[in-house]
């Protein structure tokens, strides 16, 4: 019989976690569909919206910028080349939450 209450508080706890804890920055982005900057572990940043997310970071994002810089390569002999920034539109993606480093909300 107490299972079912345990539970219940357990996801009492949790949602209350998310509410104040670290992973509000999360949840004001789903509540407020405002966007987030999210810093990933392969040197690339992300700016989107937020859909859904859970406690390991994993999340639902849309309307996403992708942006990160790369090096072209040069011919021997050549000085080195000025690195290029790049970036991409992805309209829906997951994104799994151990690459992720920081998360910032976007600046009004």
């Amino acid at each position: 019989m107490s299972r079912p209450m345990e539970e219940d508080a357990n996801v009492k706890n949790e949602e209350e976690e998310f509410n104040t804890g670290p992973l509000s920055v999360l949840m004001m982005s789903v509540k407020n569909n405002t966007q987030v900057l999210i810093n990933c572990r392969n040197n690339r940043k992300l700016l989107g919206r937020v859909r859904a997310f859970d406690r390991h970071c994993n999340m639902v994002l849309e309307n996403v910028r992708e942006m990160w810089t790369e090096v072209p390569k040069t011919g021997k002999g050549k000085k080195k080349a000025q690195p290029v920034n790049k970036d991409r539109f992805i309209s829906k993606m997951f994104l799994r939450g151990d690459s992720v480093i920081i998360v910032l909300r976007n600046p009004k």
